[in-house]
């Protein structure tokens, strides 16, 4: 894994210099939302609830079994489009967001290097496929939103636009005036990858064990970091060159 004093830290350094906007997917790069309030309780409460509705057939198997609460809200909306019933899961699911983003864990170096970025002029978004106004919770938890404020993209009603649709991205890039080859995309899963990649935008990973690792560099993602401490070394450096 690249962590920008081995391998590749020439690499690294191109890519984070090549950019004049940065765009942070939110859980992960920047804090570990579910680290105080399981998402795997929060995915099980959304099959209970469905299970309540008389709606256990809508899932399969697998989607009733998953520990990830986005994959029953998008299996929803791929069946019921738009409808009524995958607003109100997507409303309850923002709310549990909400309840985690209380006791979320900071991503170690984000902080920092958010606010040297900003302090060395650099422009910043948040593009997720978390509630915005979850998003916004945090940052101002941690008094980060002045960083990011206005550009903070997440998931809308048409769930059809979360990633790997690069809706989000180029809803930031349109916004901030930004070509997507001068832009930078921080993500921790395939899907912000592949995001990315439709967007036109440089990819760097964050993983934060081994099998994110893998699954990022399975998916194509030619650099990944396994911590964001030489990002913040390659951003310090060049504020002080």
């Amino acid at each position: 894994m690249t962590t920008g004093t081995e391998t590749e830290p020439e690499d690294l350094r191109n890519l984070i210099e090549g950019a004049r906007v940065v765009l942070w997917d939110f859980d992960g790069p920047v804090c570990r939302l579910f680290a105080g309030h399981s998402a795997e309780r929060v995915a099980r409460d959304l099959v209970d609830w469905l299970e309540g509705q008389g709606l256990r057939g809508l899932l399969d198997e697998s989607e009733r079994e998953t520990f990830d609460p986005q994959v029953v809200l998008r299996a929803v909306d791929a069946r019921h489009p738009g409808s009524d019933l995958a607003a109100e899961l997507e409303e309850r699911l923002t709310q549990e967001e909400s309840k985690a983003a209380v006791v979320a864990r900071p991503t170690p170096y984000a902080d920092p290097l958010v606010r040297t970025w900003t302090a060395v002029g650099m422009r910043l978004a948040i593009t997720t496929n978390n509630s915005p106004r979850v998003a916004r919770e945090y940052l101002t938890s941690r008094g980060l939103l002045p960083c990011f404020a206005p550009h903070i993209y997440g998931r809308t009603q048409e769930l059809h636009h979360l990633k790997p649709h690069p809706h989000c991205i180029n809803r930031a890039l349109s916004a901030m005036g930004a070509a997507p080859s001068r832009a930078l995309m921080i993500g921790d899963s395939p899907s912000d990858l592949r995001a990315a990649r439709a967007a036109g935008v440089p990819f760097l990973g964050y993983a934060r064990n081994e099998r994110k690792s893998k699954l990022l560099r399975d998916a194509g993602a030619g650099i990944v970091v396994d911590s964001l401490e030489p990002v913040l070394k390659v951003v310090r450096g060049a504020g002080q060159a």
